[in-house]
């Protein structure tokens, strides 16, 4: 009589399987829920209770902070403790799968709540009226395109998309190649140029507003830089930037000098990549310094050229501090689309108005970030 035998179980090498693992008891289960109750209960009767405290004005400030710092860092990791837990009870095959979405969840919740819904709102409220209570149709955008202060400020903003980047970049190239040939004090030479980018736009707004500032005859001498020069030259004072359409461009000379430092950083960085074997070869050919900068250091550093200029692009159609700070914009001529968003939306207080001017400045913006992406999955083909 033969006896069949399994050689499965018999090969060498081979491991018995052991007994099945025991189903966890009741006991281990109401331990593996308990974290989860925890912070359920700590959420509904610590958060509204922090949210109220918060808002007391006779709280102590530095308790409040600490308070905020408390709720903010642990009530997000006891969030996302309790979520991995509750995806760890899901069976094996669905866990991995829903684990990511978890944890990314929140983040495009709140990109969600701060950005898409800010956007399909603002679109909402610019075919409404001043109120946002009745619909207007298009007679807000009709305003955009036929108001001459809305033409004024987007002629002007055109101007400073066309020759911010264009100047605060050649002039941020030009200090990058000369500082890169400086052989002692170098660090020291581009640490004061890129020193006006520590400097928010309002903060060089007013000094650059004491550098043009001007005073009438009936009011004393003058406190400006450029009229105390005119002066002292024996010339009279101007206004500038009251003088069309000269003080445009004073103030996109504020937006260059705050920028070019920017420039100059990222574009040093880019020559400073090309391998010195390419330069030298081009010397010993014969290559003047100029054909060594037009034909070698600007074509292999173009793709950061791009992205700076992306950058000043962006910049410059948002600007706005500099033109409010520096006084009456529709007396100057002076007005860009950005503020003259702001000033209609909270200053007017009309919403159609802002918003419209809001939604035709984000549509403006959508051309320069389509190409910019290109540029980037170009540049990602070509490594």
């Amino acid at each position: 009589m033969t006896t069949s035998i399994d050689d499965s179980t018999h090969a060498p090498g081979a491991v018995p399987e052991g007994p099945p693992e025991p189903a966890p008891s009741v006991r281990a289960r109401s331990l593996r829920v308990l974290p989860v109750l925890a912070v359920v209960v700590a959420a509904v009767v610590i958060v509204p209770w922090s949210f109220n405290f918060l808002r007391d004005s006779d709280a102590s400030r530095l308790l409040v902070v600490v308070v905020a710092i408390a709720i903010g860092v642990g009530g997000v990791f006891f969030m996302f403790l309790a979520a991995n837990r509750v995806v760890d009870w899901l069976p094996g095959r669905w866990s991995e799968t829903v684990r990511p979405y978890v944890f990314i969840g929140p983040a495009l919740v709140t990109l969600t709540v701060f950005l898409v819904y800010p956007v399909i709102n603002t679109v909402l409220a610019s075919f409404e009226d001043a109120n946002g209570k009745h619909f207007v149709g298009l007679d807000n955008y009709r305003f955009v395109f036929t108001d001459e202060s809305m033409l004024r400020s987007i002629r002007n903003t055109a101007g400073w998309v066309i020759l911010v980047p264009l100047f605060a970049v050649s002039v941020g190239l030009l200090f990058a190649t000369l500082a890169d040939r400086l052989r002692h004090g170098e660090s020291v030479a581009k640490s004061i140029i890129f020193l006006p980018m520590a400097i928010s736009f309002v903060g060089a707004a007013v000094t650059w507003r004491l550098i043009y500032a001007y005073r009438p005859s009936v009011f004393g001498s003058q406190i400006g830089l450029l009229n105390g020069i005119k002066q002292g030259i024996g010339q009279q004072p101007v206004a500038w930037l009251g003088v069309r359409p000269w003080n445009n461009l004073l103030l996109m000379v504020i937006m260059v000098w705050i920028q070019t430092g920017f420039a100059m950083v990222v574009l040093s960085a880019a020559i400073k990549a090309i391998p010195d074997e390419i330069i030298e070869a081009a010397r010993i050919d014969g290559a003047s310094e100029f054909q060594v900068f037009r034909r070698i250091i600007v074509p292999s550093i173009l793709p950061t050229i791009v992205v700076v200029t992306t950058y000043m692009v962006i910049n410059a159609l948002k600007v706005f501090d500099i033109v409010f700070v520096m006084g009456n914009s529709e007396a100057n001529g002076t007005e860009v689309i950005a503020e003259r968003m702001i000033r209609w939306f909270f200053l007017n207080g009309n919403e159609g108005y802002g918003a419209a001017i809001a939604v035709v400045l984000f549509v403006a913006v959508i051309p320069v970030m389509i190409w910019n992406v290109r540029r980037f999955r170009e540049q990602e083909l070509t490594r």
